[in-house]
């Protein structure tokens, strides 16, 4: 007489193996370890986690945090960076930080008058405002809003018609507040 397959397709794997079913999910013994050390160990994890994947990891549980929003200080510890690009110019990015954490981020070259360098200034400086407030987002819990964006990239604009011009003109189109984003159009 044929012998009869126990096995099934374990809920968070798929692989077709002996399962049992484990915190209300039928889960193969591999999972089940590793829901285990999830349930037991969560301190474990976090720390594993950043080694070996990029996401981020517990997402919903960090947009529930009651951590308050933290005001920029007046002033703060900083670090300058000296770099030079391909073409042998040089640039000096400068990083605030509160807490050995960036908040804000500036890149400058003793090359702001240079013409041909304008448009790569104003894009360096869109990008730059752009990191800043992300960063301010990660470690100030900073509300992160469209019209923030947008007044970033307003004030990048070095030039009409140049790239931070051209984005905020199409962006704001996409902006579901715009009495917010009329008072920062008036904003230097």
């Amino acid at each position: 007489m044929p012998e009869k397959n126990n096995d099934s397709c374990c809920e968070i794997c798929g692989a077709i193996r002996k399962t049992r079913k484990t915190g209300g999910v039928e889960a193969c013994s591999t999972c089940r370890t590793v829901i285990s050390c999830v349930r037991n160990h969560p301190d474990l994890v976090r720390k594993i986690w950043p080694l070996y994947q990029d996401e981020p990891i517990l997402l919903h549980a960090e947009r529930i945090s009651s951590a308050e929003p933290m005001e920029l200080p007046d002033v703060l510890d900083g670090k300058r960076y000296r770099t030079v690009d391909r073409e042998d110019n040089k640039w000096y990015l400068s990083v605030s930080e509160i807490n050995g954490n960036p908040v804000e981020v500036f890149a400058s070259t003793a090359f702001d008058r240079n013409h041909e360098l304008q448009s790569r200034i104003s894009n360096l400086t869109t990008i730059t405002r752009l990191i800043s407030l992300i960063l301010r987002h990660i470690f100030l819990h900073e509300p992160l809003t469209m019209s923030k964006c947008l007044k970033q990239i307003q004030r990048s604009s070095r030039q009409k018609n140049d790239l931070p011009d051209m984005l905020y003109g199409v962006l704001s189109r996409y902006n579901r507040n715009p009495e917010e984003a009329g008072r920062n159009q008036s904003v230097p």
